[in-house]
């Protein structure tokens, strides 16, 4: 859990509460912090595609991952100049996606055999508690200046590496034996599994552009919508508190739950909460917009995997790597639409909308994909 705080919440989400004290001082534009998320979110890409050809044990990968990005988050406070950053920012998508999948292997397999496989939503409830911290750290760092308050984050992330440290013993199993660890599922039908694979692959980057443009902007674009609110910069840690219980809740939803209709409707909620963040631009409209887009967020992962591993059973890993390639692009798009079109019309809303728009139409088509199903799955019960 930790490690995911330090990895996500730090090394790769700090830029979202960053990014308003960064262009009130002047370092870069609206446009230039929409290349370097996107910079972060193309590294993110980058190291998911390369994880299924590394065979370093799962613990040095982690090890390793943890202090890079102790070492880039100091890096943006040391450093200057928008060449720097945008090398900065796409090293820690890297160790992002390094880490984030090399610590979830090992988790998972430690917990599989302590048997306590359910406290996996513990694990992934990282990511939310590191987003919180950020947040509530990144309000105060206007008063800091942004170098001291990337420094401070590197600081932080020291202090939490060296407290986790010794847990990641030498005897974890390489990254795809790590990958496949856990109890084998049922799989689908071979033709019917080709299908729903390619299904998941194109869905589930749908949601990587639509949540995306909000967490990357929210505070910028609560601060356009509430200027002189002291709000604003609460929203992005309610968004990271959020998904804490979305991932614990997620990670007990009953295996014979349909994923596709569980993806279905963390699609629609966050659908919803970036909607209201254009319906209804008040400090109600934004607090329940980050409530509804953060619980489903990690949610969202768990049962992709999951649908996954229903498809593929232990050879799931590389239909995996391929549901987080497409998510990745999406997330690459999604800041590279969204500021300039901002930066030219004064406003997200129409990429707010168009955001909006994209979940609605993956939960819309995930509910179709399993209602194609049902004939099929009638014939294979009655067989």
């Amino acid at each position: 859990m930790v490690t995911l705080a330090v990895a996500m919440g730090l090394g790769r989400f700090a830029f979202t509460p960053m990014l308003p004290v960064m262009l009130h001082e002047g370092h870069i534009d609206l446009q230039g912090g929409g290349l370097l998320a996107s910079l972060n979110y193309l590294g993110y890409f980058v190291g998911a595609l390369s994880c299924a050809a590394i065979r370093v044990p799962a613990a040095t990968m982690v090890r390793a991952g943890l202090v890079a990005t102790a070492v880039l988050l100091l890096g943006m406070g040391l450093l200057h100049g928008f060449t720097a950053w945008g090398a900065i920012r796409t090293a820690a998508g890297v160790m992002s996606a390094w880490t984030f999948v090399f610590a979830s292997g090992w988790g998972l397999r430690r917990l599989a055999e302590t048997g306590a496989p359910a406290l996996g939503g513990v694990i992934y409830s990282g990511p939310g508690i590191g987003i919180a911290a950020t947040g509530l750290l990144g309000g105060l760092a206007a008063r800091w200046g942004a170098d001291a308050a990337w420094i401070g984050f590197g600081i932080v992330a020291l202090v939490l590496i060296a407290v986790i440290w010794r847990v990641f013993d030498d005897g974890a199993a390489p990254a795809a034996q790590a990958a496949g660890a856990g109890t084998p599922g049922p799989t689908a039908a071979p033709h019917a599994g080709r299908s729903d694979a390619r299904w998941l692959v194109g869905l589930y980057g749908l949601a990587g552009f639509g949540y995306i443009i909000t967490a990357t902007f929210l505070p910028v674009i609560a601060r356009q919508a509430l200027p002189g609110s002291p709000w604003p910069d609460l929203f992005w840690p309610l968004f990271g508190l959020a998904v804490i219980p979305g991932a614990l809740i997620g990670a007990r939803a009953p295996t014979h739950w349909d994923n596709r209709l569980l993806l279905a409707a963390a699609y629609a909620m966050q659908a919803v909460g970036v909607l209201l963040s254009v319906a209804w631009p008040t400090i109600t409209g934004f607090a329940l917009g980050s409530l509804l887009l953060g619980l489903p967020f990690t949610a969202i992962t768990l049962f992709a995997v999951r649908d996954a591993r229903r498809l593929r059973g232990n050879a799931a890993a590389g239909l995996i790597g391929y549901a987080t390639a497409s998510y990745g692009i999406g997330q690459i798009l999604g800041p590279l639409f969204a500021a300039p079109l901002a930066q030219r019309t004064g406003s997200f809303a129409v990429p707010l909308l168009v955001a909006a728009a994209v979940l609605a139409l993956g939960a819309l088509l995930f509910a179709w994909v399993w209602r194609r199903a049902q004939p099929i799955r009638t014939a294979q019960a009655v067989s």
